[in-house]
């Protein structure tokens, strides 16, 4: 019998001759998602850089080494904060202030979960449920994989250009027989292979832009910023909360089916909450931008098998350090599109998989009725575009599949304790 790669596991410790390479594969698989958010603000990334790399070390202090997530630059704020930006009146400080007591909402209900427990998951979301919205943090993402890849007409490309799509599918390539046929560390580092494979490609095909690098500064300073807290401006930031709530609790979620271990039971769901409240305050404070946890470092964790948290430690290392060097940030910003789009085919498309796995391991039966409605219900509502508009903030996608999930599986406990089934 054929044996199989091994798992390097969560508390586990790599050689630092491993370790650099397995950490700088994180630093790649985040870094465009995590400076972009920051260019669409008009900030300097560097801060932002540092703040998430900070924020990570906090999130693995505070559930004791025992759940690897790296924190990013979070989107669902992306459109209150352009409200707030739109108005001459005001400045990103007035956005920093509704971070700041967005943190703290974080906290709040990390303490009110630590007392209450989390036995209403089971209740509220059921694994017929749970099971297509960890499916829709990847399925909900695949636009974005190909929009940068460059294989989607749209106002920057008009058309499909051959050289992306060859660069693209080297990458992709290289990712997915890298995991078949690449043997030891190699299959563990497969997709920093791959990225360097579409990087030598890119260059060969004349697609490589070095303007960044030449317009970084050797060394860079993040420009620190401190917020003003209007309450206005925070009513407008707040309710992009129970987006990142949401999406913490469906990607510990799928964590846990990737490591193998509950990580809502241990270290618990109130101290993985707590650690991303934590950072999304100190960025508040700092002038960066909300963290949340990032879907692309969970693809690396299921495609390579290594969720060391010592590795995850080292990513966010890395990017504390590419914070105060402008060349290194500018080289990574030389990475295109294609080369990313497709990486993140292959990691979205793993998380998707990750939600139908939990479907099987939980064996849902979906002879009963409820189940097959559940999970039905729930994932139209992710992929149809449908929303809800609470303010300047808006409910969809795997957001509002969760609010959608929760409240039918609410109702179909209290048709159970009223003995109205027809089981």
């Amino acid at each position: 019998m054929k044996e199989q790669r091994r798992i390097i596991q969560v508390q586990e410790r790599v050689p630092l001759a491993q370790g650099i390479p397995l950490s700088i594969q994180h630093t790649f698989a985040m870094f465009s998602a995590s400076v972009l958010v920051p260019w669409l603000f008009g900030i300097n990334a560097s801060i932002v850089l540092l703040m998430n790399g900070i924020g990570t070390l906090i999130f693995i202090f505070m559930t004791k080494g025992k759940a690897p997530a790296y924190l990013g630059s979070s989107f669902a704020f992306l459109s209150p904060t352009f409200l707030l930006l739109a108005n001459p009146e005001l400045g990103y400080q007035y956005a920093l202030g509704g971070f700041v007591v967005t943190g703290l909402i974080f906290c709040a209900v990390a303490l009110i979960i630590k007392v209450v427990g989390t036995a209403w998951i089971d209740v509220l979301l059921p694994p017929a449920a749970m099971g297509p919205i960890v499916a829709l943090i990847g399925l909900e993402l695949a636009g974005t994989a190909a929009n940068n890849a460059g294989l989607l007409t749209n106002e920057t490309y008009t058309s499909i250009n051959p050289k992306f799509v060859i660069v693209f599918a080297i990458t992709i390539l290289f990712a997915i027989f890298g995991q078949v046929l690449f043997k030891g560390f190699l299959a563990a580092i497969a997709i920093l292979i791959s990225i360097i494979a579409g990087y030598v490609a890119s260059l060969a095909l004349g697609l490589v832009d070095f303007s960044p690098v030449a317009e970084a500064s050797i060394f860079a300073l993040p420009n620190f910023m401190f917020p003003i807290f209007d309450l206005p401006s925070i009513l407008i930031i707040v309710p992009a909360s129970l987006v990142v709530i949401s999406e913490h609790i469906g990607h510990q979620v799928v964590t846990s089916e990737i490591v193998g271990r509950d990580l809502i039971k241990d270290p618990g769901l109130h101290r993985s909450l707590l650690g991303d409240g934590i950072s999304t305050t100190l960025s508040g404070l700092c002038g960066a931008v909300p963290t949340t946890t990032y879907g692309e470092n969970i693809g690396v964790m299921a495609v390579t098998r290594v969720y060391s948290v010592w590795v995850i430690g080292g990513a966010a290392v890395f990017s504390i350090v590419l914070a105060f060097i402008g060349k290194a940030s500018g080289l990574i910003n030389t990475i295109p599109g294609p080369v990313m789009g497709g990486i993140s085919f292959l990691l979205y498309g793993m998380i998707a998989a990750s939600g139908l796995r939990l479907l099987v391991d939980k064996k849902v039966d979906y002879s009963r009725s409820r189940n097959l409605a559940l999970s039905a219900v729930v994932f139209v509502t992710g992929l149809s575009g449908a929303f809800i508009q609470i303010g300047e903030v808006q409910l969809k996608g795997m957001c509002l599949a969760t609010i959608v999930g929760m409240a039918l599986s609410l109702v179909f406990y209290m048709i159970d304790k009223a003995n109205l089934a027809n089981d």
